[in-house]
């Protein structure tokens, strides 16, 4: 009898162990974000929202102004920052950042922070992994302020990133942060880029619905660590659309 007791507490515990288990993994798939991933074709360096990514000349700068155009044309519209009503560049002051440089804009924006001329409410470059957002993410639902995993197949290398902008329709476009530390041995945004078809984003639609904004990509990869998200490609890397 006494065998027979133990045989139904050891069944009993196993039962409750494999329903546990059953259930952790139930809950793990139910909260894992669905994701889309992309091939770039190639990614230039943008430093938009950086504080020295313009200025006039003889300002030393991450970029030159014509860059700062949509699509790198002088005759189209200025993008990458502000500009007064007679499009006269904004300069910062003298209690900002970079005094005498432009403010250099992204899409996505700090919103605790509502003034337009302060370059801190801007994704800066120089310190966040960013992406630019094509017309296909749009198209799929991706919004600006999104959280990305992003891999590059030449170093090997996978981080995390947000959606930080916008302004070019192919999304061939990271932060200067997001090459470096990815592995690419970038200084600027005048003439560094990724010419071939190496990197892949893993998109999460919808993934940041508070507009959770980053000062640290310390604080952003605990943000997306924290949601579960995963910048693991070593079974998917090659499952691009």
């Amino acid at each position: 009898m006494r065998n027979c007791r133990s045989v139904q507490a050891v069944s009993a515990i196993v039962l409750a162990f494999a329903l546990g288990a059953a259930v952790a993994v139930h809950a793990q798939k139910r909260t894992q974000h669905p994701y889309f991933q992309m091939l770039t074709h190639r990614m230039d360096v943008d430093v938009d929202g950086a504080p020295n990514a313009y200025g006039p000349p003889g300002k030393p700068t991450l970029d030159i102004p014509v860059n700062a155009h949509y699509f790198e044309r002088a005759d189209k519209e200025i993008v990458g920052y502000l500009i007064d009503d007679k499009k006269r560049p904004i300069l910062q002051g003298p209690k900002d950042p970079f005094p005498g440089c432009y403010i250099s804009q992204t899409a996505f924006t700090d919103i605790a922070n509502q003034n337009e001329r302060d370059p801190r409410c801007y994704v800066d470059a120089r310190n966040i992994n960013y992406v630019v957002r094509g017309d296909d993410a749009r198209r799929r639902g991706v919004k600006v302020g999104d959280f990305v995993s992003v891999y590059s197949k030449r170093t090997r290398k996978a981080v995390f990133a947000i959606v930080g902008d916008t302004g070019n329709p192919t999304g061939d476009e990271g932060s200067l942060h997001l090459l470096q530390d990815l592995g690419y041995p970038f200084h600027d945004g005048i003439n560094d880029s990724v010419t071939r078809p190496e990197i892949v984003i893993r998109f999460y639609p919808n993934s940041n619905p508070k507009h959770q904004f980053f000062f640290s990509q310390v604080a952003l990869d605990e943000a997306a660590t924290k949601l579960g998200l995963s910048r693991d490609f070593s079974r998917d890397t090659l499952t691009v659309p």
